[in-house]
């Protein structure tokens, strides 16, 4: 199993960030955290990169399980969501395989939960 699932798209950079929060609100995720990393290495490394946006997404009800499971399993939250835009073209999204993350977790109570925030992402992935 691979640590990440991942989809080619067409369309904009902006296109497919803005379908990408859609499909996550339709599965109770909410974007609350962005870091643009083309801009920080502009602006610390004084290098011209291509869009890449890491998205912290949350879905707060699961988040809220999993914290009463394992208290700090917030070290691995929130889910990434990552888009970046290829230099040859496209744009490809990837997210987080919880399964795999939260396998490092010595606690066989969060399996149920990291299964439930992958089937999710895998259907947001899946219907961009």
């Amino acid at each position: 199993m691979s640590y990440n699932i991942s989809k080619k798209m067409d369309g904009t950079f902006d296109e497919v960030i803005k379908k990408v929060t859609e499909e996550l609100k339709k599965e109770g995720f909410e974007i609350i955290s962005e870091i643009d990393l083309k801009d920080k290495f502009k602006e610390k490394l004084n290098v011209d990169f291509r869009n890449y946006k890491i998205l912290g997404a949350c879905n707060p009800a699961l988040a809220y399980k999993a914290i009463e499971q394992e208290d700090k399993i917030g070290t691995m939250l929130p889910c990434n969501i990552l888009v970046q835009e290829h230099e040859t073209g496209g744009v490809e999204v990837s997210a987080i395989n919880p399964l795999e993350s939260m396998g490092a977790v010595n606690n066989a109570n969060l399996q149920s939960i990291a299964a439930e925030v992958s089937g999710k992402l895998k259907m947001v992935i899946e219907r961009l």
